[in-house]
């Protein structure tokens, strides 16, 4: 039987991590639970025995029903049926499965029904779906709306919905319009206070919503009169039930054909204000979008797993001039770097996954008592590197996870390009994820001040401290090498703005990326150092890649002229 969590080492050993007992603690305040639920843990090592066991009966769903199910989704797609959505059969199924198996809600407090289970292991499941079927991700893994909800809505919201999502119900968030896409500033769905009604009531259109139709929904909308920014913006739970919003159309899609993703006509519809007024950009879609790009990291992470094992499967049992094609070393050095990729951006996206969760679980003790100092030192340190690392894992799994299917793609050839392999399908579905939840350049737009400010330099410092194997230690020493010219390059570019404002927005990926190679090699080099007989390997071919994107970029950096600024701004 297929396991995607028994079949990746790199998934178990997550477990492990150091950081792991400061989560279960945070997770667990001190256990307190075990006398109210059965099936609450009694110690850290119940509550990590628990996770694993939990993540098997996820990988065996994704494995066996999911995967099972992707090529027929990806065929059948989504119905428009009168003015809603019909998912496809295998859809239906899949969302059976997971429902039978009592992973909805998974993450949510047992208070609500859930199993109070730690990001890593939500991240996890999101990426052992997306390995099945990317499209599916999109659907179940949008219970992240019912997260922000957690932190930001009343009790009496959080008792209605959070329970309805852990009885399988779905959801979207509505925030993209026809003229408001990255510019969410720019919303224009009015939210109007009915008082006959006693309710707010949303009119307008939003387009592009993924699973626009899904039981339960967040929106975005504006409530101030005569505002046109930010600061009129609120947020609203939309429930399905209440009626007042219909389908227009399912966009017809390049990739991820099963997840449906809608334009939708609001008249008069039902919701409920989030929080307060004016907070709904500012604060709530932040937090509900920083969220949302970690779990695109995750899709995007289990895409490259997806793609590099069909690749992997096909170079085993092609034979061409007498052997397998893996034999020959065209082919083999690309599998390799295939894999050192999937596992370096993997390594990045759980150290991320962990950062958030120390913040977001202080943030919510916060709300229980008052910090000790050292926590409240320690949440500030964890908040920093949160904002610094998810906009860093959402640029690289999105890019990685469009090279290695197109890599999947070039070892297959012929039979890669026909419908007839999943290669095909992974591929399409692969090219969004570097565009939706903020495109690659915004990612870099959010990260070039965690350059600026240091963080990364601070992480990279630290990183390369670490004890490490005999065999690693080398490889440590030549990526520290390498940090010598990417703090060369940020003194080249910063010596520039100063007499050439735009200098540095103009070379801003190339000092992201530069930080990004820096911190997965040291990440995969002190992996190599637990787990040798899986990391090595990978660990010494990116460390090779690295060093070969830092010198492009160190070379294309230090040649360039406050000219260049004018010369790419030239219009075509």
């Amino acid at each position: 039987m297929a396991n995607f969590y028994l079949d990746n080492k790199d998934l178990q050993i997550q477990f492990d991590h150091p950081l792991m007992e400061r989560i279960v603690a945070l997770r667990e305040r001190d256990f307190s639970e075990k006398e109210l639920y059965d099936y609450a843990p009694e110690n850290s090592e119940d509550a990590l025995d628990s996770y694993r066991r939990v993540m098997e009966l996820a990988g065996e769903v994704c494995g066996e029903v999911i995967a099972a199910n992707a090529e027929g989704v990806d065929r059948e797609g989504p119905h428009h049926t009168g003015d809603r959505v019909e998912y496809a059969s295998g859809t239906k199924e899949n969302l059976r499965a997971m429902q039978a198996a009592g992973l909805d809600g998974m993450s949510l407090p047992r208070q609500y029904g859930g199993l109070n289970l730690p990001l890593t292991a939500s991240i996890m499941t999101n990426e052992m779906i997306a390995r099945g079927d990317a499209g599916f991700q999109n659907v179940w893994g949008l219970q992240d709306c019912a997260e922000t909800l957690r932190e930001f809505g009343s009790e009496e919201q959080k008792e209605e919905y959070l329970k309805r999502t852990v009885a399988g119900e779905t959801w979207s968030m509505a925030l993209t319009e026809p003229d408001a896409g990255s510019d969410l500033g720019a919303v224009t769905l009015k939210a109007t206070w009915d008082e006959e009604r006693n309710t707010w009531l949303l009119n307008g259109v939003k387009r592009f919503i993924t699973n626009g139709d899904g039981d339960l929904s967040l929106v975005l909308a504006r409530t101030e009169a005569g505002t046109s920014d930010a600061r009129g913006l609120s947020m609203f739970v939309y429930d399905k039930k209440s009626g007042g919003v219909k389908v227009r159309r399912i966009e017809h899609k390049l990739g991820i054909v099963g997840s449906p993703t809608c334009e939708l006509v609001y008249t008069d519809a039902p919701a409920e204000l989030v929080g307060v007024r004016r907070m709904g950009l500012i604060k709530y879609v932040m937090s509900l979008m920083n969220a949302a790009r970690l779990g695109i990291g995750a899709q995007s992470v289990g895409t490259c797993e997806a793609a590099y094992r069909e690749a992997l499967k096909y170079a085993h049992e092609r034979q061409q001039f007498g052997k397998p094609i893996i034999e020959f070393t065209a082919v083999s050095e690309l599998l390799n770097e295939m894999q050192a990729k999937t596992q370096a951006v993997r390594a990045l996206l759980y150290e991320t996954a962990r950062y958030v969760e120390i913040y977001k679980q202080l943030d919510a003790l916060s709300k229980d008592r008052k910090l000790e100092p050292e926590e409240r030192q320690e949440m500030k340190h964890y908040s920093r590197l949160a904002d610094a690392y998810t906009p860093m894992v959402k640029l690289f799994a999105s890019e990685y996870a469009n090279s290695v299917a197109y890599d999947a793609i070039q070892i297959l050839g012929g039979s890669g390009f026909m419908k007839d392999y999943p290669a095909e399908r992974i591929y399409r579905d692969a090219r969004i994820m570097s565009i939706y939840e903020g495109t690659s350049q915004l990612q870099v737009v959010a990260a070039i001040n965690s350059v600026t400010k240091g963080v990364y330099a601070e992480q990279i410092a630290r990183l390369g401290e670490e004890t490490f194997s005999e065999e690693m230690q080398p490889i440590a020493n030549r990526l520290k090498a390498q940090n010598e010219k990417f703090n060369a390059m940020l003194a080249h570019v910063e010596s520039i703005e100063e007499q050439t404002p735009g200098f540095k927005e103009l070379h801003a990926r190339r000092l992201v990326e530069t930080a990004g190679h820096l911190l997965m090699g040291l990440l995969l080099a002190s992996e190599a150092t637990r787990h040798a007989e899986i990391y090595t390997t990978s660990a010494r071919i990116f460390c090779r890649l690295a060093e070969g994107k830092i010198s492009e970029a160190y070379a294309r950096v230090m040649s360039a002229t406050a000219d260049d600024v004018a010369l790419y701004r030239t219009q075509q």
